[in-house]
């Protein structure tokens, strides 16, 4: 079955399509993605990714090219023309073609719009997630700016090869002051010994996770105490458990942090009640 994908207005066979040579987000890295989780043909927390994307751009001056609604007609086209109903939605918008030139071209330039979608095995992920998985830690070496959603994400690329090459599924990246900001491409949690959970708290140093929100919000929910504030490597590896949240991960129990086991060494109860609690329907 031919994979289609969405480049500028069109459709096309995901073979054949390709932005210009200087498109900014090849050039700069001037651009920022979005990225939606999709159960049974659903977008799973749209509204705060549609806001995380319009914040992104204007963080970035970029003029967003559609509405939510002009958004909402393709990503339900692509899914279709691509069948799928367990994966994931990409899309990448940059500042668009221009002659190569540091600052901001000085003429109107249209958005480059790339939009993608692949299918997720789910039950591989739940299987995953029942075992627990590992991480390992690295200073993080990433820009100031991470609160933006931006494709500059070669520091990323290059801790979670160390993570892959290390036999763990994620890297937990860590500042300059010892603590852990976030994972490459997850949200860092930890269960204390008094069955608090915390996070960091969402400012310029980790993205604003939009499952991370959610599951804040779930867990208030069931009565959970929450603290936003940041912890160490140390914390973390004597909490009662840990685990990363994102659009793809959805809730995944750490049960090892730089080769030592947290709590039991097994999925704790905590992640694996908030994992069912947000794949619950809303």
């Amino acid at each position: 079955m031919t994979r289609f994908a969405y480049v500028n207005g069109r459709y096309q066979p995901h073979a054949d399509a390709m932005i210009h040579i200087e498109d900014r987000g090849f050039q700069f890295a001037d651009a920022i993605y979005e990225v939606w989780s999709v159960r049974a043909g659903e977008l799973m927390d749209a509204d705060g990714h549609f806001a995380r994307l319009d914040r992104s751009l204007r963080e970035l001056r970029i003029t967003n090219p559609k509405t939510e609604a002009g958004y909402r007609l393709v990503i339900a086209e692509l899914l279709r023309r691509n069948r799928v109903r367990d994966g994931l939605v990409y899309l990448q918008i940059s500042r668009g073609r221009a002659r190569r030139d540091h600052a901001f071209p000085s003429g109107p330039v249209r958005p480059t719009v790339v939009m993608t979608t692949k299918r997720l095995d789910h039950a591989a992920a739940q299987r995953r997630a029942d075992a627990g998985v590992a991480v390992i830690s690295l200073p993080d070496q990433r820009w100031a700016r991470r609160d933006i959603k931006t494709v500059n994400l070669l520091p990323n690329v290059l801790a979670k090869q160390a993570a892959h090459e290390a036999g763990a599924a994620e890297a937990w990246l860590v500042d300059a002051g010892g603590q852990v900001t976030e994972g490459a491409s997850t949200n860092a949690w930890i269960v204390t010994a008094d069955g608090v959970l915390v996070t960091r708290q969402t400012d310029h140093d980790i993205l604003h996770g939009i499952t991370r929100a959610r599951i804040i919000q779930r867990a208030q929910a069931l009565g959970y105490t929450i603290e936003e504030r940041a912890f160490t490597v140390a914390e973390a590896q004597s909490a009662r458990e840990a685990f990363m949240t994102s659009a793809t991960s959805f809730v995944t129990p750490i049960i090892r942090i730089d080769n030592r086991p947290v709590g039991n060494g097994a999925p704790g109860s905590v992640a694996t009640a908030l994992r069912s609690a947000y794949l619950e329907p809303i």
